[in-house]
């Protein structure tokens, strides 16, 4: 086949990014070339299709798709950690449609809707300064902790909501004996996805002995530790959730001077609509 006359205008990479982690908790055979400069292009057409699928964007599966479309480098966008995309889609959307984004907001004190230009730049500097904290000390062991990939969020993230729609439906139950044995088994449903949550964010354990890095082990240790480790382990992993997330910027209500924090959610079907 002949080289297409119009390759020459085919979309070119708009910025390059360095990715937060570094890869650093990535098989490398998911990313390719350095880490440091990953070219990242604008959405096409098709991209803006697939991003407005509610059932691709309720399974994660609109993410891959963007993020590889629009980061070739990237070859399993599944197995690239929750560290890492965030910041890519705010780099893609930068691409896309430029450093700045147009967002309204109603002011909480005299209710006036206000439009504030948000540069998104301040995003990907911020996730550039980020660090994730991986050690925690419990007794005499040192837990190290690691970022969960986007597969394990987004599938932690689909049981959740599972159990959610299972609670709405309970309140609606009528048999009071049968709602309360209904009720208790959600709830430990709830804390059995919590510990599983727990164990996939824990990369290994050292102890005064050795380092324990099998699964197995690390579950039925967290299945049998007081609760006072688990609190301690889950107090960093909150720490490292606050640190990592997008940052707000304050919002002046042009009617009453009234300040709110402005608070940018990374939702594909509003994050991503045309400029």
């Amino acid at each position: 086949m002949s080289q297409n006359p119009l390759q020459t205008y085919f979309r070119q990479p708009k910025i390059y990014l360095k990715l937060p982690s570094l890869g650093k908790y990535t098989d490398s055979s998911s990313i390719t070339g350095t880490v440091e400069n990953l070219p990242i292009f604008g959405m096409t057409g098709m991209d803006q299709i697939i991003i407005k699928t509610p059932d691709a964007l309720l399974n994660g599966e609109s993410t891959i798709k963007i993020i590889q479309s629009c980061c070739p480098n990237i070859i399993n966008a599944w197995d690239v950690t929750n560290l890492d995309i965030d910041c890519l889609l705010v780099a893609i959307r930068i691409a896309t449609f430029g450093n700045t984004m147009s967002v309204l907001s109603s002011c909480s004190a005299c209710k006036a809707e206000n439009e504030y230009d948000v540069d998104l730049g301040k995003f990907l500097e911020h996730y550039a300064s980020c660090v994730f904290n991986t050690t925690v000390g419990v007794g005499d062991l040192i837990v190290k902790l690691k970022p969960m990939t986007y597969k394990n969020v987004t599938g932690f993230s689909l049981e959740n909501f599972s159990l959610q729609k299972q609670l709405i439906q309970i309140s609606n139950m009528e048999d009071g004996q049968a709602k309360q044995d209904t009720l208790g088994k959600a709830f430990s449903n709830f804390a059995i996805l919590q510990n599983r949550v727990l164990v996939d964010s824990i990369d290994q354990i050292e102890t005064p002995n050795g380092v324990v890095t099998e699964f197995g082990f690390i579950k039925e240790w967290i299945d049998n530790c007081d609760q006072q480790a688990i609190a301690t382990i889950r107090k960093t992993m909150d720490e490292n959730k606050e640190t990592w997330q997008v940052p707000s910027s304050n919002a002046v209500c042009a009617s009453c001077g009234n300040v709110d924090h402005l608070e940018i959610e990374l939702d594909q079907s509003s994050f991503f609509a045309n400029a």
